[in-house]
């Protein structure tokens, strides 16, 4: 009998790991290819407004000059960030913080009044997928042609045009990436480096792993990007509430729906005339007759779609739309009062101004000067002619003005402290000099040890820009 037991046992274990990896299984499971049809209306045309104009200005850009040099440039060998008339360096790091807490405020802000408009008009996931599939149309044809293409058999027609869409879709993608790399390399130089084949590892890499991840998440991952990989999609859950700007489904006025022709419309059935067409024109293949769906990105592909069978059927339009769920509950539409004035907007704006205004305080009162005094630490303290006690510091000038500046340099803090040194100083644009400078001082007007003293530069041409840093003289003990 025992063996039996055994022998029943490990079926149940079988049965048990069986069940579990046919779980897994199920959850894996490939989801069909979505091939999303043409559409054409008023929010189509915006959305390529925004393709046009996030492509100009990320192409463009780096093609811009700006005294002389890229207007956005990232250098970060000589660890230097142009961005137009301002110069920032390493130390400049908390203007950045400031830009992305800005930008996260932003975002929660819009996301709250106005739901997932950035997915659906502007994030570059969605932009490089609509160029993408604007290739794909006019190289294999709309869906109905498409998808006749990918059923049929390999064919010399269907190789040829299969090579020809990703032969462009890979032109798209490597110009994308060396794009890229031009925000962190002169361009110009960039190209004719790459002309030469005389790139550098770094910037080969770059370009290639830009090129591949705009390759395969616009032409292959699409919308699984949005699905399963963008944490924005999760996220955006705890920003909505039942008054923020989303995509409804007036199903009151749309159920029973039902197919028909123009004039034998039934009192019993809605306006929804179970066309799909709001399904096909989908990117990310969901049926918003279905409710509310995370997926959802809100392009409004299904408003285009919808009104156009509408208007054909001698509807109203707007049984899909741009709305609240609670006004879509009452079955009125919603204004812009209504999505502005509420507490939880007033608060994220609030913070935002806030934020805003402290950045741009900040950044106007910013000094084209930077100085960083070290002591030499090789000597504390030496003696000099006629008894004078000499420390030696190291300057940091840092000239963020982008033309060349002189400065001059003098020191305070202790009774008779002077500078032995070149009395003024001269900095290229742009850039930064460490100079040595010796302070020396009699003895008998400072104490033993340490002693507070504070340096002075002051640009000779812009009294205005000075700053001012403390630091140590140390006079030794005396018998």
């Amino acid at each position: 009998m025992q063996p039996s037991v055994k022998t029943a046992a490990t079926s149940a274990e079988r049965g048990s790991s069986s069940d579990r990896v046919e779980r897994s299984i199920r959850l894996l499971e490939a989801s069909d290819k979505i091939y999303p049809r043409a559409v054409s209306g008023v929010f189509a045309r915006w959305r390529w407004g925004m393709v046009w104009l996030t492509q100009l200005v990320y192409y463009g850009l780096p093609w811009f000059s700006w005294n002389n040099r890229e207007a956005v440039l990232f250098d970060l060998a000589a660890r230097k960030f142009y961005i137009f008339g301002l110069v920032l360096y390493p130390q400049d790091f908390i203007y950045l913080t400031g830009l992305l807490v800005i930008s996260a405020l932003s975002l929660f802000l819009f996301t709250t009044v106005a739901g997932r408009l950035w997915c659906g008009y502007s994030c570059p996931q969605t932009v490089y997928t609509e160029i993408f599939m604007w290739v794909e149309r006019l190289v294999e044809g709309n869906r109905n042609k498409r998808m006749k293409l990918d059923r049929s058999g390999r064919s010399v027609n269907k190789v040829a045009r299969k090579s020809l869409k990703h032969f462009l879709w890979l032109s798209i993608a490597l110009w994308t990436g060396i794009t890229f790399v031009g925000y962190f390399t002169p361009i110009r130089e960039l190209v004719a480096r790459i002309a030469t084949l005389d790139t550098g590892p770094w910037q080969s890499f770059w370009i290639l792993f830009y090129a591949f991840a705009t390759y395969g998440n616009a032409g292959f991952m699409r919308e699984q990007v949005c699905k399963y990989m963008c944490p924005y999609a999760r996220f955006q859950g705890v920003m909505f509430d039942r008054d923020t700007l989303v995509i409804t489904y007036d199903s009151k006025r749309g159920e029973p729906r039902g197919s028909r022709s123009r004039k034998s419309r039934s009192e019993e059935q809605g306006d929804c005339v179970d066309c799909s067409l709001c399904v096909q024109v989908c990117p990310v293949g969901i049926d918003i007759r279905d409710g509310q769906q995370y997926e959802c990105i809100g392009c409004a592909a299904c408003i285009d779609a919808c009104d156009q069978v509408m208007d054909k059927m001698g509807y109203p339009k707007q049984l899909i739309r741009y709305n609240t769920l609670n006004n879509d509950e009452k079955q009125t539409g919603y204004s812009w009062r209504e999505l502005l004035i509420r507490p939880r907007v007033m608060v994220y704006s609030l913070i935002m101004l806030t934020a805003i205004g402290i950045f741009l305080g900040t950044l106007s009162m910013r000094v084209n000067l930077k100085v960083d005094v070290m002591r030499d630490r090789a000597t504390l303290s030496r003696e000099v002619s006629d008894g004078l006690i000499e420390n030696v510091f190291k300057l940091m000038i840092i000239n963020n003005a982008e033309t060349i500046q002189r400065y001059r340099v003098s020191v305070a803090g202790i009774e008779s402290a002077f500078i032995d040194s070149a009395a003024e100083i001269e900095v290229p644009a742009a850039s930064h000099r460490l100079v040595p400078v010796r302070v020396r001082v009699q003895p008998q007007y400072g104490q033993s040890g340490s002693n507070d003293i504070v340096f002075t530069v002051q640009s000779v041409d812009d009294t205005a820009t000075v700053r001012h840093e403390k630091s140590v003289f140390y006079l030794p003990h005396t018998p």
